[in-house]
């Protein structure tokens, strides 16, 4: 499986990651975004993580240069998807431009093109949909960060093929993940499980059971999670936390409706890490306190 040309369509934290462990495992890779500046800043952020695994004496300089070798990009869609072996969307999640995505890179891909879906919870079969052959459509969720994240999801619509799946189960190998295939279900796996524990971490502060980071730390000692529940939600925005509960409830019911002190965050632009606040206090990607009746507790 070596040298496929992968496109990746997103620069942000989860575009760039993906083309880091694509370009680390010798593919050819193209980033593309909408604006040349998006662009430019994941290249850099993928330089950054690079030359922090060779500090950590994880990555060595030639490895580094070879990747970054590797790597080219552009906001060109057309053009970034003409000859790929595989095209990977990581825009944001929203299924109607995702859909949309897919129509595009279909009508400017080689017809024998894997075209997947990034999504962490969005249905991968209505996305597929949107193509005229969605046999060639798949998900592919990896885990943020993606250089040093594990797991993959290959998540299975209604209507991928057979040999999609083990196209995409090798590519997930080769770049040194573990794939496990999921049939596609409201939160596949992992997303469901996650939410799930999120959802009762945040009702638990709402009840005043325990203190934000006492909830965490239950997690983390006692089941040794590497990350507990409240500080994960901040990390990954209480926005998209939301976003993925209402979906859930819909799909599922209502054990996934969204707690009010979530609704309450994201109404006042509380959204965790990315923002400043959410149910910690953050500055320079650390938590320097707890927001609310806690109050500072670290």
């Amino acid at each position: 499986m070596k040298d496929l040309q992968v496109a990746v369509l997103g620069a942000g934290t989860m575009g760039h990651g993906i083309a880091q462990v694509s370009a680390m495992a010798g593919h050819d890779v193209t980033i593309r975004d909408i604006e040349r500046d998006l662009v430019d800043d994941g290249i850099a952020s993928i330089e950054e993580n690079l030359q922090g695994g060779v500090e950590r004496d994880k990555v060595t300089e030639d490895e580094k240069a070879a990747a970054l070798d590797r790597i080219s990009g552009t906001t060109d869609l057309a053009g970034a998807v003409s000859d790929a072996d595989l095209v990977v969307e990581a825009v944001p999640e929203d299924v109607d431009l995702k859909k949309q995505t897919f129509e595009d890179v279909e009508e400017s891909s080689p017809a024998d093109a894997v075209i997947a879906s990034n999504t962490s919870s969005l249905p991968v079969t209505e996305i597929v949909s949107a193509l005229d052959d969605p046999g060639r459509g798949i998900g592919l969720h990896f885990f943020n960060p993606v250089h040093i994240m594990q797991l993959v999801e290959v998540v299975v619509g209604e209507q991928t093929a057979d040999e999609t799946v083990a196209f995409a189960t090798e590519f997930v190998e080769d770049v040194g993940k573990t794939a496990i295939e999921v049939r596609d279900t409201a939160g596949f796996a992992s997303s469901r499980l996650g939410v799930a524990l999120g959802v009762e971490a945040m009702r638990m502060v709402e009840e005043g059971v325990a203190s934000p980071r006492d909830i965490d730390q239950s997690m983390e000692l006692g089941y040794n999670h590497p990350m507990g529940p409240v500080e994960l939600g901040d990390v990954v925005g209480l926005d998209v936390r939301l976003d993925i509960l209402e979906h859930l409830r819909e799909e599922l019911g209502e054990r996934f409706r969204p707690p009010q002190i979530l609704r309450r965050k994201v109404r006042a632009g509380k959204l965790g890490k990315k923002t400043g606040e959410g149910f910690y206090v953050w500055e320079d990607g650390e938590i320097v306190g707890t927001s609310g009746d806690w109050g500072d507790d670290e």
